[in-house]
């Protein structure tokens, strides 16, 4: 009989992503999230809808017709120490919340492997990383206190590539995926963890759905790397893209902060590429600029963090200014990521004179 695994993953609107492709791998997830969040994937199940290559309009997969078996709870609902893995899908800000720190805590003490799908690399992930210096980089972290418990070797990055967001019209248990690229993990310190990732890759992409008019493969894979800086790669698209969607007075879509000046936007990009390179990335690791800015021209709103900011937020994931920090250790800087920065900053500050 296959491995089943038991999986607890932080955080549901994106979350719930990786979870319904884990449920249709046969495996059981757990979701934490806001009561009625809750309520409602318990009693209705967890529903994402995706585009699939060569059919009219969107697949919607409903979780509970799945194979493996997938709930949700609060954050007191489960016990670390109770599953095989544990994945990070809320965004960074929100783990120092009253019941989520708690359960981070418990998670790093449960000695679990962690898995982050967060854009904001863990700080424990950043200590895998040769020659970086990980301390220094505390003060891009809304709250850096959250991640002293983890151990980095229990740590692993995924990128979070596929694009999704929850359809305001819609019910909050309902995801719908704009790009339905693949999630990329860096593999774990340790071979054994590593084997639960590779035995999840390959029954993910074994999976074959029943649209009721025949069985169809489905995108959003999990892929497995052996390089710790694959997950990096997602760096160069937020600086050259997401982060470029915040304007001084406004937020622009990601389509036009990458296209309306496209050498700026291949310039950023390749400075990032550039910095992943000199930390230990083999160029191969990444994604060509073309191929980025031909993916960037379906994305016709703002970015999570710009609509964050727009909607008044006073934490966002800051990987412009981790981005920033870091290459400062490399003796790097460049004119727009510290004008991004600021322009962020400006943001942020603002937000926060008005929340007080």
């Amino acid at each position: 009989m296959p491995t089943t695994y038991k999986i607890l993953i932080m955080g549901a609107s994106y979350g719930s992503l990786l979870g319904t492709k884990l449920a249709a791998a046969g495996h059981t997830v757990k979701l934490v999230c806001l009561p009625a969040e809750a309520d409602l994937i318990n009693k209705e199940g967890a529903i994402v809808r995706l585009p699939v290559k060569g059919r009219a309009g969107l697949v919607e997969i409903n979780s509970q017709q799945l194979p493996g078996k997938l709930s949700a709870g609060g954050t007191t609902a489960f016990k670390p120490a109770d599953f095989d893995l544990v994945a990070l899908a809320m965004q960074e800000p929100q783990y120092r919340s009253p019941g989520v720190r708690e359960l981070l805590d418990a998670v790093a003490k449960s000695r679990v492997p962690c898995m982050s799908i967060m854009n904001m690399p863990p700080l424990p992930y950043l200590k895998r990383i040769p020659g970086l210096n990980a301390d220094a980089c505390r003060g891009c972290y809304t709250d850096p206190t959250v991640w002293d418990s983890f151990d980095p070797k229990l740590m692993t990055l995924c990128s979070p590539d596929p694009q999704a967001f929850r359809p305001p019209e819609d019910k909050v248990n309902v995801l719908q995926v704009r790009l339905p690229t693949n999630f990329k993990s860096a593999r774990f310190d340790s071979d054994a963890h590593t084997a639960i990732l590779r035995q999840l890759e390959s029954d993910i992409e074994a999976v074959r759905f029943d649209t009721g008019s025949g069985k169809i493969e489905l995108p959003v894979k999990l892929k497995v790397h052996d390089s710790i800086f694959v997950p990096l790669a997602k760096w160069s698209m937020l600086l050259a893209g997401n982060y470029r969607c915040v304007q001084k007075d406004a937020m622009r879509s990601i389509k036009e902060a990458v296209h309306s000046d496209i050498e700026a936007s291949r310039s950023v990009y390749d400075w990032v590429v550039k910095l992943c390179t000199s930390l230990g990335a083999d160029e191969k690791d990444l994604v060509p600029f073309e191929k980025y800015a031909n993916a960037a021209l379906s994305l016709q709103s703002p970015s999570s963090a710009a609509r964050a900011l727009a909607a008044g937020a006073p934490n966002i994931e800051r990987v412009d200014r981790l981005v920033q920090t870091i290459a400062a250790q490399k003796g790097m800087r460049s004119d727009v990521i510290d004008q991004t920065v600021a322009l962020v900053d400006g943001w942020v500050e603002a937000n926060r004179r008005k929340a007080k």
